[in-house]
């Protein structure tokens, strides 16, 4: 009896054959289309006169005035500000829910001492807490990292706390039984079952830490994006407001594409629901 081709092809050929195993790179240029037709209706929108230059320039416009502040060095001052005020808000407010989570999530002591302010604190909107946190740490440098540690704080802390929670104690009475100590079932059941929560909490984190920015780089600032784009509202500098929240854009944008990359270097071993 004669086998049939497929039979015949190697499995990691047969693999590729199927309608599943689409080519990425595809999929990349297919996910930026959307935003190219945007950008292109923008431009077009704005050169035919549907769009006033002094309420929304062209991007063609807003690029130029990005170049020209990129060589003059303005913008890269005012990056590398907001950049250091970022990352030192992400550390402080990251390390301290994780701390605090982890303590809530595994010990009950924890859970009932931290657990409860903190669900009080949350329905508080922390952008409306400058005020208090002006009179708290006033209006210098310690304000912008306060209110960026703040906004990524909570996204932390709850997923953490989720995700210890949600793994199967099953999992853990099986380590327990197969002689692993405390240490051990924390290294090799608790943290891999909640990595995955922990990378949502961070990606959640690094979105509040960027809109929290914008709003305090507004107040009594010299430097940083946020101070540009109030500057240049002062002026009415249209192009260069925009330009402000492109940057903000993008260094989202960038960040969570590296969070992407670091979750799907760390988590090889799970196999989650794919998009067809």
């Amino acid at each position: 009896m004669s086998r049939t081709p497929l039979l015949d092809t190697p499995p990691e050929v047969a693999a590729e054959a199927t309608p599943q195993a689409r080519p990425r790179r595809t999929r990349r240029w297919r996910r930026i289309v959307s935003p190219v037709v945007l950008v292109l209706g923008w431009e077009l929108a704005a050169r035919t006169g549907v769009l006033a230059p002094e309420k929304l320039p062209a991007p063609s416009d807003v690029l130029a005035t990005g170049w020209r502040l990129s060589r003059d060095g303005t913008l890269a001052v005012h990056l590398v500000d907001s950049l250091t005020r970022a990352g030192a808000g992400l550390l402080i407010g990251g390390v301290l829910a994780l701390v605090l989570g982890t303590v809530a999530g595994l010990l009950r002591l924890g859970d009932d001492l931290v657990d409860p302010p903190v669900q009080m604190a949350r329905m508080l909107p922390h952008l409306g807490l400058v005020p208090l946190l002006i009179i708290w740490v006033g209006i210098g440098e310690s304000l912008k990292i306060s209110l960026v540690a703040l906004g990524a704080f909570f996204p932390v802390y709850f997923n953490t706390y989720a995700g210890i929670r949600d793994i199967d104690e099953r999992l853990v009475e099986a380590a327990r039984a197969c002689g692993l100590g405390p240490a051990a079932r924390l290294r090799h059941v608790v943290l891999p079952g909640a990595l995955p929560s922990l990378f949502l909490g961070l990606r959640l984190a690094i979105g509040a830490a960027w809109l929290s920015l914008v709003v305090g780089e507004q107040v009594n600032a010299q430097t940083g994006i946020g101070f540009l784009m109030m500057e240049a509202r002062e002026f009415s500098q249209t192009d260069v407001v925009v330009l402000g929240l492109l940057v903000y854009a993008l260094l989202g944008l960038i960040s969570d594409l590296a969070l992407r990359v670091a979750e799907r270097r760390m988590l090889t071993w799970r196999r989650g629901l794919r998009a067809t």
